[in-house]
């Protein structure tokens, strides 16, 4: 492996970055890699990616307002009345009045008392999980949960106990052996998405919380995939089921899906945005939103506000596809959202699949281990309000001979 021995009988490693090649390589070989192609021009159902025309069918850009004329108009505004960029961190020199206004109308949208802004979502997991509990805590967590989650746990020093997917009753049996641990932890955390990424179905938050009020233990949702998706005009899971503010402590979203731009935040008492953004060093230390993005954010929330179309349409679409999906024969899994997997097995047939389909005018990517299980590989589609009914017939047709000619079907 190219080693040699240095003036003191010490192995010295010629070149010590060779693994990165030849993980790559072994990445390469398993068909596990990534292969990035390139979005030319903005995120809309008919775009241009690798220099072709193609049906966008992998975007989180639920509701299609990356493109939406109010945010780009907000944009714009802001760069022309406050510039480029913030300058600095939010705690020196970067807080600017659009920060404030949009952390405020996020808090009145999610009706909460309070909201925090970060620069992602992987951000505020990361940021904010750590300084929650720590060592002689516990996190309890989905054994689905995502890997910002799972970092953010990672980080946190605590102990960790994981419970069967959207189970209630491994769930209890979790706590109920947590109140029994010797000695008694200080401060017990659960974790859970809102809405499960690669499979689309949604955490029983309701549920979730009456457990964790019963046994003293503080909720945090991660709602990146239920905001403009789930509950009133699409205020995300806390609203579809309809929670009080204190039987879920921390609210977590995104607004790089639905909301159509980018950033992370969280939402819920007062004393946790104190909290938060004294201890959390992901926000402490990191630059400020762009004036533009800010304006966007806010405009965003004006349009889901104002426009309650692009959710209503965004559920009929989803509810036509699966129908159709299903009616072919395809596997879907459980998914009770705008994501529909479209699982096929083996990676290799996940690949072809997706290139064939790309080739047929359809973008829509393979999600592969370590992602999802070994057997589990799948093409991962997310329903748009923007596509029309005949995108839909030209995605479902495409589908239906792909799966055929690859027997998928």
């Amino acid at each position: 492996m190219g080693e040699q021995l240095g003036k003191r009988g010490m192995v010295i490693m010629r070149n010590p970055t060779a693994f990165l090649r030849e993980e790559y390589e072994e990445l390469v070989k398993s068909e596990l890699d990534w292969r990035l192609r390139v979005l030319q021009g903005p995120s809309t159902p008919w775009c241009i990616v690798d220099g072709k025309k193609v049906l966008m069918f992998c975007s989180n850009n639920y509701l299609g307002l990356s493109n939406h004329p109010r945010l780009k108009e907000a944009a714009m505004k802001a760069v022309q009345t406050h510039g480029a960029g913030s300058g600095s961190v939010r705690p020196i020199a970067g807080n600017m009045d659009l920060h404030i206004e949009l952390e405020k109308r996020l808090a009145k949208f999610k009706h909460a008392e309070a909201s925090l802004v970060y620069q992602t979502g992987f951000a505020a997991n990361a940021g904010l999980i750590p300084q929650l509990v720590g060592k002689g805590d516990l996190i309890i967590s989905d054994e689905l949960n995502h890997g910002s989650i799972i970092d953010g746990v990672r980080l946190s020093h605590a102990e960790r106990a994981v419970y069967k997917h959207t189970d209630m009753q491994d769930l209890q049996r979790v706590l109920e052996e947590a109140e029994k641990h010797s000695p008694p932890y200080k401060r017990i955390l659960l974790i859970t998405d809102g809405v499960f990424s690669m499979d689309g179905d949604i955490a029983p938050l309701d549920e979730i919380a009456k457990l964790c009020s019963e046994h003293g233990v503080m909720v945090y949702v991660d709602d990146a995939h239920g905001e403009g998706v789930l509950g009133d005009g699409g205020r995300g899971i806390v609203s579809h089921f309809k929670l009080r503010r204190d039987a879920v402590h921390v609210e977590m979203g995104t607004f790089s899906k639905a909301f159509g731009v980018v950033g992370g935040h969280i939402s819920g008492s007062r004393d946790l945005i104190n909290f938060a953004y004294n201890r959390s060093r992901t926000w402490l230390l990191s630059g400020s939103h762009p004036p533009p993005v800010a304006a966007a954010c806010i405009a965003s929330i004006d349009v889901l506000e104002s426009e309650p179309q692009h959710v209503r349409t965004l559920w009929e679409h989803t509810k036509y596809f699966k129908k159709a999906m299903k009616d072919l024969g395809f596997d879907i899994g459980t998914s009770q959202t705008p994501i529909t997997p479209v699982i096929v097995g083996e990676s290799g047939v996940a690949k072809r699949l997706s290139t064939r389909l790309f080739e047929e005018g359809i973008f829509a990517l393979p999600i592969v281990y370590p992602m999802v299980a070994r057997d589990r590989a799948r093409i991962r589609t997310i329903m748009n309000a923007a596509l029309t009914r005949k995108d839909l017939d030209f995605a479902i047709a495409a589908f239906e001979k792909i799966g055929k000619e690859l027997e998928i079907i």
